[in-house]
């Protein structure tokens, strides 16, 4: 499993979409443990220094929401690159 750090300025890419976590909110082990659990495709990842993304598996992503609804309002982007790069509104 290959997993990374992102943030703001490190997005992690896949072809389909893409994942942006703010800077306050990459180092949260309690939300990365919150996304961890609420993802149904396990994107996300509780690393020992926060969120962590797994990048084979961004292209899984079925745009429930449940990431966005977890965490706290703009912690988490997740951008279509399929429409635009448009951002997924929860």
């Amino acid at each position: 499993m290959s997993v990374e750090q992102v943030g703001p300025r490190a997005p992690a890419d896949g072809l389909f979409i893409a994942v942006e976590v703010e800077e306050w909110a990459v180092r949260d082990r309690e939300l990365a443990a919150k996304l961890a659990e609420v993802c149904p495709v396990d994107i996300y990842h509780a690393g020992a220094r926060g969120i962590e993304v797994v990048r084979e598996h961004l292209d899984e992503c079925v745009l429930c929401e449940l990431c966005l609804n977890a965490a706290p309002p703009g912690a988490i982007r997740v951008i279509k690159r399929y429409d635009g790069d448009a951002p997924l509104r929860a």
